[in-house]
């Protein structure tokens, strides 16, 4: 009898002996996938308002991301490209390959066109064709970042419908919600009003929230962060190559209109650490309707984005101030 209970027990052992090998080895390849960065795509409008080179920097400095590619949206495109080959180049990724989306007709200032102009001029790849084709060979693991108009986006949609919905989501700025631009003289926000993304092109937005691809939108409700003067001149004082091209594009910014604050508001970086940092914004599922003046509002039906109303502004800011100083 002793001698069963004995055998029993060591058959047991054994067992659980000969299961813990598999069992590290799933762990450790659960553990792999998800240490593994998030493909991405960034959209950008970048050398109008500041924050679009913050956004970048700021997804330039996280390992949860792998920048694919940056195409470029809204206006003279190919300046934006340029502007993102000097950038790029500066802070040693033209491993990063840079696509221009469709021209577009504007009037607004590209306030830092003359950093564009000191790189060399050619001619860039389609940017629509590039999500395309990335989203062709990467089916259900890229995230597009869109931080401008989506002109690009639209014409990729309109390109190509079923392979777009290869893309595993798109996260952009833009919209408002509940709020608007700022606050009124009592310092509550101003009601909501149509946002700049939105408004230039609200076929755009249309377009994607009937996409089929998850929509994660972070509109001005949530996307207000001030940069105050002792962080940007921490910034600007860091002397990395990162943050010196930031200094160039902040005071070219600065210089090119005089009808704005010396603080930039971080619209778009809020965006990019939501891919990696969703707790940071929490979102929720809305159904979004957008007018043809731009307006976004939450409306009947199925949702159709998953919204954030609400950031953690000083753990956001807490995170990027130590990314985009880091070394």
């Amino acid at each position: 009898m002793k001698i069963s209970r004995i055998l029993v027990v060591l058959i047991a052992v054994g067992i659980v002996f000969l299961e813990l090998p598999a069992s590290r080895a799933q762990v450790s390849a659960d553990a792999a996938r998800s240490a593994s960065p998030q493909l991405v795509i960034i959209d950008t409008d970048i050398g109008d308002d500041i924050d679009d080179a913050f956004a970048l920097a700021l997804a330039l400095k996280s390992p949860e991301l792998k920048i694919l590619g940056v195409t470029t949206t809204f206006g003279n495109t190919e300046m934006r490209a340029r502007l993102l080959d000097r950038y790029l180049q500066a802070v040693g990724r033209s491993d990063i390959p840079v696509f221009a989306g469709p021209p577009s007709k504007t009037d607004n200032v590209m306030t830092q066109a003359a950093y564009a102009n000191r790189a060399p001029e050619k001619k860039h790849g389609n940017g629509a064709e590039f999500i395309l084709r990335e989203a062709r060979e990467h089916p259900g693991e890229i995230t597009l970042i869109g931080i401008g108009p989506l002109f690009t986006v639209q014409a990729a949609i309109e390109r190509d419908p079923a392979t777009f919905k290869k893309l595993k989501r798109v996260v952009i700025m833009g919209g408002s919600i509940e709020r608007g631009y700022g606050t009124n003289a009592q310092g509550k926000p101003n009601p909501p009003q149509p946002e700049w993304n939105i408004l230039c092109d609200p076929a755009g937005a249309k377009a994607l929230l009937a996409s089929g691809v998850p929509v994660f939108m972070m509109p001005l409700d949530s996307t207000q962060v001030p940069l105050d003067a002792k962080d940007r001149e921490a910034i600007f004082a860091h002397g990395s190559p990162l943050t010196d091209q930031l200094t160039l594009l902040y005071h070219q910014w600065m210089a090119g209109t005089q009808s704005h604050s010396p603080t930039p508001t971080l619209f778009d970086p809020v965006a990019v650490t939501y891919t990696f940092r969703p707790d940071l914004c929490p979102a929720k599922p809305m159904h979004i309707d957008v007018d043809d003046k731009g307006l976004t509002s939450a409306g009947q039906g199925a949702p159709n984005a998953q919204v954030c109303l609400q950031s953690d502004e000083k753990g956001f800011l807490g995170l990027l101030l130590k990314r985009v100083d880091g070394n």
